[in-house]
């Protein structure tokens, strides 16, 4: 498990604590945070779409790192669909950096800050872990190209 190797400039970041309750895929899930709804995406990945090969592995990873476990998220902003996208913390596990290194998410290029992602996802290539142990995945952003 990624815990505190995955540590962000927090100063002037807002940190938003709750208990994950819901999770829609492998990058987003839901927290209640001062008893309202707060739909959050994974700074920095982008994981399988839930029609696509490994959707559902990657959503049950999610599920395994986060599902009705407290979360800290360290907020970076709001994405076009009105999401706060966040680092998240679940018990104290880097949830974005997990699941890249298990396999289950694609560093972000478009987003990505934090170059070490970029090793975690190597590792997890070299060795087909996850969605690497397909002949030919195919990255989100691509797959959502030719399926929407």
């Amino acid at each position: 498990m990624v815990a505190c190797a995955f540590q962000f400039a927090t100063a002037q970041a807002e940190i938003l604590a709750g208990k994950v309750v819901s999770i829609a895929d492998g990058d987003t899930l839901t927290m209640v945070i001062n008893a309202k709804m707060v739909r959050m995406r994974l700074a920095e990945i982008d994981a399988p779409e839930k029609n696509q090969r490994f959707g559902g592995r990657s959503r049950r990873s999610l599920m395994k790192l986060c599902f009705w476990k407290e979360a800290k998220a360290v907020v970076a902003g709001k994405d076009q669909y009105g999401r706060t996208v966040a680092q998240v913390h679940c018990d104290d596990v880097h949830a974005n950096a997990e699941q890249v290194k298990a396999g289950m998410a694609w560093v972000y290029n478009k987003y990505a800050k934090n170059l070490a992602l970029y090793s975690l996802q190597d590792d997890a290539q070299s060795v087909r872990r996850g969605l690497w142990a397909d002949k030919f995945p195919i990255a989100p952003w691509q797959w959502r190209r030719t399926h929407r």
